[in-house]
């Protein structure tokens, strides 16, 4: 395990059709998108996970939490919990949930200011919404608010 402030971070956007990932560094404070893993109802290809797992070798994981607007928790924030939970039971690293209110609209702006079509069934914005999930980490760990302006 990397000391804290050098450790390697698998992050997840959780959605029940997708699941976004990106893959950053503690100590450049970087982020980057992967390939999103499909999933059925939430639950992805697990050996695909693995995969991921094996090749980056992360410290830990963190999931995005898809809380209400209002801070109280959504079945999606509850599915999300249980999908961390899951990862940390499987690999066995520690995996830390972070609010994610706003990122998917922000991950949208984005893609359409780089010149996105709108059709986010078929070109998803996950990778870029777990970079901002990642990034917003990043950002919490130094006690900035988040570093976000959607939050």
């Amino acid at each position: 395990m990397a000391m804290m402030g050098q450790r390697l971070v698998l992050a997840f956007d959780f959605g029940t059709r997708r699941i976004g990932v990106a893959v950053g560094n503690e100590l450049l404070k970087s982020a980057r998108e992967l390939t999103p893993l499909p999933a059925r109802d939430g639950i992805p290809d697990w050996n695909q996970v693995t995969r991921l797992v094996e090749e980056w070798q992360p410290d830990l994981f963190v999931v995005g939490l898809p809380l209400n607007m209002d801070g109280s928790e959504s079945v999606m924030s509850t599915r999300a919990r249980k999908f961390g939970n899951r990862l940390h039971g499987r690999y066995g690293k520690p995996c830390q949930m972070i609010d994610e209110r706003g990122t998917t609209r922000e991950a949208k702006q984005i893609a359409h200011a780089a010149g996105h079509r709108g059709n986010y069934r078929e070109e998803s914005v996950d990778g870029i919404a777990a970079v901002l999930i990642l990034e917003g980490w990043f950002a919490h760990l130094e006690g900035l608010p988040d570093g976000r302006v959607s939050l």
